[in-house]
């Protein structure tokens, strides 16, 4: 028996060791207990899985991006986008209210033609609305080049754009004037304008009416004419560049129109008086020839009595008297005859036009020289097409001039007008 004590006490630090291995040691316990390590490992685990269902992360929003479109983007034409995750995004949004955004700024108005949202496809027809006139005006306007580059992407109207592979870095050609287009206009404009110089060079067609100058050299150039040309070649220039642009054909505007209308009235005015004047000159020309011959007539009558007188007896002292009567009156005839002969010798000079000195003194000067009212039309007709050359460039229209500024050009041709009615034909 002491045998069989001392042979389980020499077992008890065995089994001390085994019991703490199954209480504080994991391996030990599977090991000593397999079953129990297991239920106690699937309950961890099933803990685990509550928990991480409990604090699941929400999945990530997928967000929309730009990745795709024209290499060249224009006015007037189709643009066609590429957006990364547009069926995502649409699936909580309205894709047809997308509208194109060219350096930062919304295109309103501008809704997309097509929408393909599995595709991530859109097609926007860009062109010029009401809403968006000013937006285009700032992004055509002053234009440097054919080409400017621009960055693009797409959003609502009134939220940031989308994200887009077109930013500062990689921008995008925007084309301000189609290069076909642009070629023929600028050679249609070019051919017009030789056209009219070579006319203006060799022709009357801006200057004074009447026959060529006796000296041999060219007429004068008109004031009120080239004045009439000046503002037709601005506005038929400026009317080809807007349309080419914005391809709008109604820019002619009402101030425009009574632009038009004081020039050409002013060289409508001057036409006429200068042919009132020539009217008064040829009226003047006839009755003077028709005195002129009756003079003659008169003349050979008196001389025809005179010479019956000379061939009769010598008569009394009335027929003495009345032969004397007779030489007087054709002596007065004949006076009368040569002063006729010289006013149609003068009448006769001022026939011919004007020869011309140069064309800023052919039209700001008269046949006394410089005069202020010449000047006045010339200065404000330069003043005004600067102006208005810069407002075609800069905002793409035709400028609209007050009542004011029209009556002040008015006024101006006026004042040319009454002191033309004064002034003789050389």
């Amino acid at each position: 028996m002491s045998n069989r004590i001392s042979h389980q006490l020499a077992f008890a630090p065995v089994l001390a060791l085994v019991f703490f291995c199954a209480t504080f040691h994991p391996a030990c316990a599977q090991v000593s207990d397999t079953r129990g390590v297991a239920t106690s490992t699937g309950a961890i685990a099933a803990t685990t899985e509550n928990a991480n269902s409990g604090n699941s992360a929400p999945a990530p929003i997928a967000i929309p991006k730009v990745t795709g479109v024209d290499e060249i983007i224009e006015l007037n034409d189709i643009a066609r986008v590429t957006v990364a995750n547009l069926k995502e995004w649409s699936a909580t949004n309205d894709p047809a209210k997308l509208v194109p955004f060219i350096d930062g700024r919304a295109i309103r108005g501008n809704y997309p033609e097509e929408v393909h949202p599995r595709n991530g496809r859109l097609f926007f027809h860009l062109k010029i609305k009401p809403e968006n006139t000013e937006l285009w005006t700032d992004l055509l306007g002053a234009p440097g080049s054919i080409q400017r580059p621009v960055r693009f992407s797409v959003g609502l109207e009134d939220r940031s754009p989308f994200e887009t592979i077109y930013d500062e870095r990689n921008p995008i050609q925007m084309v301000i004037i189609s290069p076909v287009y642009g070629v023929i206009a600028a050679i249609v404009a070019l051919l017009t304008l030789v056209l009219f110089v070579r006319l203006a060079r060799k022709t009357s067609i801006i200057r004074d009416p009447g026959s060529d100058p006796a000296c041999g050299r060219a007429k004068a150039y008109n004031l009120g004419r080239t004045q009439m040309a000046f503002w037709f070649f601005l506005i038929y220039v400026s009317y080809l560049v807007i349309w080419l642009v914005t391809d709008r054909l109604d820019t002619i505007t009402a101030s425009l129109l009574g632009l038009m209308g004081i020039s050409a009235g002013t060289a409508l005015s001057e036409a006429l008086i200068d042919s009132g004047k020539s009217t008064a000159r040829l009226e003047q020309r006839r009755g003077l020839w028709a005195e002129r011959q009756a003079l003659e007539q008169t003349v050979a009558d008196l001389q025809s009595r005179r010479a019956a007188l000379d061939l009769g007896a010598p008569g009394s002292p009335d027929d003495l008297a009345h032969r004397d009567n007779l030489d007087k009156q054709i002596q007065q005839a004949r006076m009368r005859i040569a002063q006729t002969e010289q006013q149609l010798s003068s009448l006769e000079s001022t026939k011919s036009a004007r020869a011309t000195r140069g064309f800023l003194r052919d039209v700001m000067a008269d046949r006394h020289g410089y005069s202020f009212h010449r000047f006045q039309i010339f200065a404000w007709t330069i003043v005004l097409g600067i102006m208005f050359m810069s407002s075609v460039y800069n905002n793409l229209s035709m400028p609209e001039f007050s009542a004011t500024l029209l009556g002040l050009m008015g006024l101006s041709s006026g004042t040319y007008i009454g002191f033309k009615f004064p002034e003789k034909q050389e």
